[in-house]
């Protein structure tokens, strides 16, 4: 599934073992970075969380916060001073375009943590994270992934792979929890000048920031005291709740990013030759995705339903960090049972964090 920097040897991890754990696997998003150190078997050694990364846009902090992340994992281990794995598979937001992919690989390949490295943008680890053996000997899909942005790829039984730029409003995307914001607070900030139809959102928008008037919001996001960036991410999750309480213009939100996350996948499909191959996988995942909102998770379904009857939608049950780690088992040659034993892990009634693992904020 590797669309740039490939597995290749690192000369400072030339001499590791295979009685090494197999895989260090990243989740690394906008908002947090999630990292597991995973066994040969599939078991999950250690686990521990740490903040966001840019990417490619800032290699030197990221490289920090993978650094003080696998020192966690490996004291946790017991392998301080050690070797980390055999393999780093780190799906990465902001790593967009294949150049970037290639110098995140350089950057982690240098560390010497492990013997090989490879980057991918994060949204390959969602789609992983969906295709399972059943899927058969080359599974294939495509993997729409809605959280801060929205994003999708697409990967052919042949190994061809399709994604869009997704770099915000400049490449044509609209989705997330940031779309979601913004069109939030434009919305409810017509509704009180008077341009646009009354709505929930309206006192709610304000309440959210403890202010009086969502004219107030918009003053603190002019003068700098909020963030359109970061802080209107939390109007998302009262989109979705103003939504189910009928709310109309809310209710329209929802149905646009439900078409916005079909027009994606159907588009991706088209590209790569499957959009009339039955079965194929269109896994949903991102926080506004798994949380299985009903009015958008039916939305999508019917959209699919209507234009790839032929696709099947999944909604992943397992983090990212595991479709990561799935995709390091994979360089590794593990086989279904490793497979099985991660999926436990993640979904066996404990997750790795539940069984006391680091999670340091």
């Amino acid at each position: 599934m590797s669309t740039g920097g490939g597995p290749a040897a690192n000369p400072a991890g030339g001499g590791v073992s295979t009685d090494l754990p197999a895989v260090i696997a990243v989740d690394a998003g906008n908002s947090k970075t999630d990292v597991a150190l995973v066994a040969a078997d599939g078991r999950v050694l250690a686990a521990t969380r740490g903040p966001g990364v840019k990417g490619a846009a800032d290699l030197a902090g990221s490289v920090r916060v993978l650094a003080d992340a696998i020192g966690r994992l490996q004291r946790q281990a017991g392998r301080s001073g050690l070797p980390a794995a055999r393999h780093l598979a780190a799906c990465m937001a902001n790593a967009d375009l294949p150049d970037e992919e290639e110098r995140l690989t350089e950057s982690l390949r240098a560390q010497g943590w492990t013997r090989t490295t490879e980057v991918v943008n994060d949204t390959f680890a969602v789609l992983r994270a969906g295709l399972t053996p059943a899927d058969g000997p080359a599974p294939c899909g495509v993997a729409v992934t809605c959280g801060a942005g929205i994003n999708c790829v697409g990967v052919a039984p042949d190994g061809r792979t399709t994604r869009f730029l997704s770099l915000g409003t400049i490449t044509g995307d609209w989705g997330g929890g940031h779309s979601l914001g913004v069109a939030a607070l434009w919305h409810a900030i017509r509704a009180e000048d008077g341009r646009g139809p009354e709505t929930l959102l309206r006192a709610a928008v304000a309440s959210q920031f403890g202010v009086a008037t969502v004219t107030d919001v918009a003053i603190a996001i002019h003068r700098g005291t909020l963030s359109e960036a970061r802080d209107l991410l939390v109007l998302g999750p009262v989109v979705f709740e103003l939504a189910g309480q009928g709310d109309q213009v809310a209710r329209g939100l929802v149905r646009k990013l439900a078409a916005e996350v079909v027009v994606m996948a159907v588009t991706a499909l088209r590209r790569l030759g499957l959009s009339d191959a039955a079965g194929t996988p269109v896994v949903l995942g991102g926080g506004l995705l798994a949380a299985r909102d009903p009015l958008l998770t039916a939305g999508i379904a019917d959209g699919l339903s209507e234009q790839a009857p032929q696709a099947l939608m999944r909604v992943t049950g397992v983090p990212p960090v595991a479709g990561a780690a799935l995709l390091g088992l994979d360089r590794t040659g593990a086989g279904p049972g490793a497979e099985r034993q991660l999926r436990a892990a993640y979904t066996g009634g404990s997750s790795p964090w539940d069984a006391g693992l680091s999670r340091a904020q």
